[in-house]
This record gives C-alpha cells, sequence and structure tokens, in this order.
C-alpha cells in the first residue's frame, strides 16, 4: 500500500476508508499471482541446488526419528516455515524500500545492471561458469541443534544453501515486489514461493518412505537447469523491454527468447531424451514454448482500445478547471509490472474507456527521468505506483477517492462513478 496525500490541491468532502493492502489482496488477479508463486516454488525443487535436498532431508528426519517422539509433522511444519520465514523477511524488505528502488529503475543504467545481473546468473546454469557461496556464508547453515529449534533453523539455512539456484529467481522477485511498494504483498508473495518450495521437503520429512520413489539424478537435471537458465534469460528480457523505443519491438524481444528457448531445449539439446517416452515429453513442451511465443506476439500485436491519455502538460489542468471537467491525473512507468496489469486488466475494458471520457485523462510518464518529475512527486506526494489522482470539477482533489496501487476494473469505475455523483 502507499500513502501520501496532495499539498496542492484542497481536499473536499470526507475521506472514504482506504482499503488495507488485505483488501486489495482479494482481487482475482492477486489470487493468480499467488497460486502461480505457489506453483513457481514447487518447480524450484526440481532445480540442481534443490533437489540434492531431498534425500538429505529425509536423512535427517530418519536420523532424529526416534527423538521426535511421533511429532514429525509439528518438525515438518517448522521445516517448512523456517524457509519461509527467511524469504518472507527479503519480501518485506523489498516492498519497504519500493519507492526507492522502484524510481531507481528510471535510469537506464540501472536496468541494464540488473539485466545483466540475471544473464550472467542464466548462463551459470548453462555451466559455462559455477556460481558458489563463500564458506563464511553457507558455514552457520551446517551448525545443527537440537529439538524444534533445531528443525526451524534448518528451514532458515535451506535458502542459503539453494541459494546459488534459487537466487536469481529471489531477485526478480525482490525487483517485483519492490516496486509494488507493498509490505503485506511482498511479505505474502515471498511467503507463499516459499512454501511452495518446502512443502515436498516437508511432506518427504512427515512421509520418509517416499524417498525410495524419488527419480534420481541425472541428465534430465541438467535438462531442467537449461530451462532454468532460459527463464532468467527472458526475465532480463523483460527488464530491457522500456529501453527499446517501441513497444512492438518488445513484444518481439520476449517472443524471440521464448521461441529460442524451445528450439534449443527441444531440438538442439542433446543431453536428455533422446529416446522413448522422454524424447516426446521434452518435444511437446518445446512445441508449447514456441506455439506460446507465437500466440503472444499475435496477441500483443492485435491493437485494443484503451482509455487515451493526454501527456501531462499543466496547461492541460488548467484548462480542464477553467470549463469545469473532471480530471484522471495517473502517474505510470514502463518498468512498472502493476502499471502494466492495470493497462491491461482496467484501462483496456470498454467501460472504463467509456465512463473515462467525461474525463480528461492525463498520464505522468516516469519511464525515463524528466526535470518536472521530482517536484510533481513531492507535490502530489506520491511514493509508490501506480497512482491516480482524482479531481473535481472545481480543480480540487478527492483525496477520499485517491487511488494507489493495483486496483481491479469494479473498483476503479466505483471511484469514477462516485466524483461523478458529487459533482
Amino acid at each position: 500500500m502507499y500513502y501520501g496525500g496532495s499539498i496542492v490541491f484542497q481536499a473536499s468532502g470526507e475521506p472514504d476508508a482506504e482499503k488495507g493492502p488485505q483488501e486489495k489482496a482479494t482481487n482475482g488477479s492477486i489470487w493468480l499471482t499467488l497460486l502461480a508463486l505457489l506453483m513457481g516454488g514447487l518447480a524450484l525443487n526440481l532445480t540442481p541446488c534443490v533437489y540434492p535436498l531431498l534425500p538429505i532431508t529425509i536423512s535427517y528426519f530418519g536420523g532424529k526419528g526416534q527423538r521426535m517422539k511421533g511429532m514429525t509433522i509439528i518438525h515438518g511444519l517448522l521445516y517448512m516455515l523456517g524457509l519461509a520465514a527467511t524469504n518472507s523477511l527479503l519480501g518485506l524488505s523489498a516492498a519497504l524500500s519500493g519507492g526507492m528502488l522502484g524510481f531507481a529503475l528510471q535510469q537506464p543504467i540501472v536496468l541494464i545492471f540488473v539485466a545483466a545481473v540475471i544473464v550472467a546468473m542464466g548462463l551459470s546454469f548453462f555451466g559455462i561458469w559455477e556460481l558458489r557461496l563463500p564458506l563464511w556464508l553457507t558455514k552457520p547453515a551446517s551448525k545443527s541443534f537440537a529439538g524444534f529449534f533445531g528443525t526451524f533453523f534448518m528451514g532458515l539455512t535451506l535458502g542459503i544453501v539453494a541459494a546459488p539456484c534459487i537466487g536469481p529467481f529471489i531477485l526478480g522477485l525482490l525487483v517485483y515486489v519492490g516496486q509494488t511498494g507493498d509490505p503485506f504483498l511482498g511479505l505474502l508473495y515471498f511467503f507463499v514461493l516459499s512454501i511452495g518450495l518446502g512443502l515436498p521437503l516437508s511432506v518427504l520429512a512427515v512421509f520418509s518412505g517416499s524417498m525410495a520413489r524419488l527419480p534420481k539424478s541425472g541428465e534430465w537435471m541438467i535438462w531442467i537447469r537449461k530451462l532454468m537458465g532460459w527463464v532468467l534469460f527472458f526475465m532480463a528480457a523483460f527488464m530491457v523491454g522500456p529501453l527499446l523505443p517501441n513497444p512492438v519491438l518488445k513484444s518481439v524481444l520476449l517472443a524471440a527468447v521464448a521461441a529460442a528457448a524451445g528450439i534449443d531445449l527441444g531440438w538442439l539439446d542433446k543431453t536428455w531424451g533422446m529416446h522413448g517416452v522422454s524424447s516426446y515429453l521434452k518435444k511437446a513442451i518445446a512445441v508449447a514454448m514456441v506455439c506460446g511465443a507465437g500466440l503472444y506476439l499475435a496477441v500483443s500485436l492485435k491493437p485494443v482500445g484503451t482509455i487515451e491519455w493526454i501527456p501531462y502538460d499543466q496547461a492541460v489542468l488548467s484548462k480542464a478547471g477553467e470549463v469545469g471537467k473532471p480530471v484522471i491525473l495517473e502517474f505510470y512507468a514502463e518498468w512498472c509490472a502493476p502499471c502494466h496489469m492495470m493497462e491491461r486488466d482496467v484501462f483496456a475494458d470498454p467501460e472504463v474507456v467509456r465512463l473515462a471520457r467525461d474525463f480528461v485523462a492525463v498520464r505522468v510518464d516516469l519511464t525515463n527521468v524528466q526535470a518536472f518529475h521530482d517536484e510533481l512527486l513531492r507535490r502530489y506526494q506520491i511514493r509508490g505506483i501506480p497512482a491516480a489522482i482524482l479531481i473535481n470539477r472545481n480543480g480540487i482533489e478527492e483525496q477520499g477517492l485517491r487511488i494507489e496501487g493495483y486496483v481491479g476494473k469494479d473498483e476503479f469505475l466505483e471511484r469514477l462513478r462516485r466524483l461523478l455523483e458529487k459533482q
């Protein structure tokens, strides 16, 4: 959640109670995001750094089975919660510094640097170089403690041991939650990701007999490693997309990376799946990736109706006040993921487009730093985006209707209608 109000426009009317982040999280898109994070956490168990931890986990719980005295389930939950606690604090920290992180990403050099780091990590998944953590960092993770705390501590340090594989994905998610600026969502996103990562380990800890049925590491792990590398390349392409002069080029770049990944993993890769069922499975996944890239490109190139935004100009706001027309003043940036969600889910909705015609829709684009941005952000006390200031026909901001962070179509429409009804 973002905080702040306008210091220029006088508030009129009684402010409405703002929705807290817990209420915002009930949006359908939030639930889909949480499901995707849970599935992503489960998928991370197939990475080369995490998968070998499965037998280690089983041996740990098996060796202490007598001392656990029938409380294996509690130990399994503590093991999973220990991992969740570590990563959730990372998410909370990123969200609390969201404004600083988000506005830093206005700088092209910062975007290029972050993308370069992600590409470098992706190359390590192809065996070009090996990412290792220093001994001073991994040594504390090898300590053993007794009782419930020992199990919880093992979960806490699991993220350190698995960092060479899951670290790049944690970095990407840190950037994302930093852009949302919502501490609750930052905590929640990392908690759900950690539950997905720790759930298989926790279940196997409780039912140690399942270990015998786990597939052994082999060439398929090398293929999974390359798949994760391509995921990182896709993330890097997404990061530098806003620097391209045309949005079409961004869509072409993302589709090209996805198609290249499918071709490499399905046909050029010789590490796994050369014969039998595994060969058909690998090629089916590759075909889905290539077809998905083509579908994404076709959809992104299709013209979509949206609100006709006017680039910010103080003269436009002054003119709107003179003619007595309400204003939507929206703060946006290409690097802001929630802004793109609003653009896709809300601003392209036909009902929203129709109602917005009763307003002067002005957009402040923060993608590239302009001289007037700092003063404008201070004036309206904008600490995170997306954000929309609703100004009535008298040129006065309706502070109770201010939109901060991602909101769904229904809530956006409701606030616009409430402003029109007050006129």
